[in-house]
């Protein structure tokens, strides 16, 4: 990272730690009002008490951890349900678009028999030929 695209141009080309010691207003984007209102707020001077000070710490830590943070069980569970619910309603290979409000169904689908899915009513209805032909035969 070229550090000249992160501080003003009157700092550019100084050592890390000569900018360090810098007034704030050496970061680019910072002018010499927000420097005078971060220094009233915090009492900080310079771009390494700055760094330093506890809140700016807090802040990068929440929003480093905040990447790694896995979703609540709760919110897990409401997309798994919202998904099965999707798959129960719809063939998989239908492209479908759901609204994000939605969070259960309120009538579940009917239930597929598997001697009336279309899909494997063939194979079951052969299937099922060859358990009473055998059976009759037992019974003889």
């Amino acid at each position: 990272m070229n550090i000249d695209a992160i501080i003003d141009k009157d700092y550019a080309g100084r050592s890390l730690r000569e900018l360090a010691e810098a007034p704030l207003s050496a970061l680019r984007g910072v002018s010499q009002d927000d420097a005078v209102a971060i220094q009233k707020a915090f009492g900080v001077n310079c771009v390494r008490q700055f760094a330093e000070l506890k809140f700016v710490k807090w802040a990068t830590a929440i929003a480093t951890l905040a990447a790694e943070e896995t979703p609540p069980v709760e919110e897990v569970a409401k997309e798994v349900l919202l998904d099965e619910a999707v798959e129960m309603t719809f063939p998989a290979s239908d492209p479908i678009s759901v609204a994000s409000s939605i969070t259960r169904i309120e009538v579940p689908p009917e239930m597929v028999d598997a001697h009336t899915d279309h899909q494997h009513a063939g194979a079951i209805e052969e299937h099922s030929k060859e358990a009473v032909e055998k059976e009759a035969e037992h019974a003889s």
